[in-house]
Formats: structure tokens, sequence, C-alpha cells
């Protein structure tokens, strides 16, 4: 009966919508406001919908939506493809050993409590997807955090630079640690940055799992 969004999520589905449903649509920076509005609405009666890009629980709105809710409130979350994953699909598989999704906006996280996470996986050699890289009012964290990283990896480290993945105006380039050039991403751009592992393999990002026979044994040798 309802959909709560934000309004560039909603005119992407607006043609999917039913005769007769309201729409509450609203801008970017009032994730809070939406998920009380969402509540709100549900307590009076209304199948509601709060959607969102991505997987509603990775930097979406199911942490706030489940913050507002009680056991009074039937909450069903439905799984997406968060953009990790979609650009690595692009890319190939760059996140096939451990990972980590690091977002670098500062808005609502302390830069110094993310510098510490970029460190702390910088040193413990995780493949990273940076989310929210970039942005006109924030430039120089991709910078700074791909120097951590440059602290740990070769500058030879392949890079995966995917912008609206998933969407029609996708587009997808592999570049380096050391060639990345910071300039040419943006808020709708996810980068992933290679372990000491990873590899490009006939044009693709490719991160081993971590077989031991991939040092040139049988898996029955490697046993």
């Amino acid at each position: 009966a309802v959909l709560v969004g934000l309004d560039q999520y909603v005119d992407q589905i607006r043609d999917l919508l039913r005769p007769g449903t309201r729409v509450l649509e609203s801008g970017l920076g009032a994730e809070e406001e939406r998920a009380r509005t969402a509540v709100a609405e549900a307590r009076e009666g209304h199948a509601v919908a709060l959607i969102g890009s991505g997987d509603a629980g990775v930097y979406a709105m199911a942490s706030p939506a489940l913050a507002e809710a009680s056991d009074d409130i039937d909450v069903v979350g439905v799984p997406g493809v968060t953009a990790a994953l979609a650009a690595g699909a692009v890319l190939g598989a760059p996140l096939g050993h451990d990972h980590v999704s690091i977002s670098l906006s500062d808005l609502h996280t302390p830069w110094e409590v993310i510098e510490r996470r970029v460190r702390a996986a910088a040193e413990s050699d995780l493949v990273v997807t940076f989310y929210n890289p970039r942005s006109r009012g924030r430039h120089w964290q991709l910078p700074k955090a791909l120097e951590i990283l440059a602290g740990h990896r070769r500058p030879t480290t392949p890079v995966g630079v995917v912008r609206n993945a998933s969407r029609p105006d996708e587009a997808a380039r592999l570049t380096t640690l050391g060639e990345l050039d910071p300039a040419t991403v943006d808020m709708m751009t996810v980068v992933t940055v290679g372990n000491t592992a990873t590899r490009e393999i006939a044009g693709r990002m490719v991160t081993p799992r971590g077989y031991r026979w991939q040092d040139g044994r049988t898996p029955q040798e490697a046993r």
C-alpha cells in the first residue's frame, strides 16, 4: 500500500508500482527519517515497502528500520546483491578469498576509525572493497587509503574499478595500485584492491581460494 524510499531509487522502479500505491520519497541524507516513516506507516496497519539499492543490510536501510521497529512490526528482509558482489562478478573473481568492505565516508564514522580499519585490512592481507570512495567534498580519503595499502602491497597489485554496477550505464576497468588515479572515481563507484595473491588472468581479476595445489602440485600431492 505504501512505498518509502530515496527519490532516485523510487524512479528506478516506478513502472512496477500498482495503481493506488502511496509513494513517500525523500532525498539523500534522510535515511533515519525514511525508516521512521516506514515503521509509522506499518504501525497504522499499512503494508509498507522500504526500498533501497543493493542489499538492504549492507550500508543501507535495514539497520535504521530494525532500530525503529519493535516486535509489533513484522519485518521481512528481502536479500539483494550488494555493490561489492555485483562489481566482483564484472571484474572476475576478486573476492575468492577473505575480503572486507570499508566505506570511506566519514559522515557517520570518524576518519580515525576508518583509517584504523584500513590499516588492519592492509596488515592482514585482505582484499578490500571501498564503498563511497570519493565525492566532491571528500577527495583526500581514497588517496590516503591507497597509500596505506601500498605500504603492504606491490604497486602491480590489481585494482578493479566499477561504476554503476549492474545498471545500464555500467563501466568497469582493471588497473593497478600504483596506477589508479583517484580523480577518476566517484560516489557511484566501488574500488576493489586485491591482496598479495590476486592476479590479472586473461583480463580478469582473480584471487585464488588458497588451495595449496595451485603451486603446481596436484590435489593428491598437496594432501
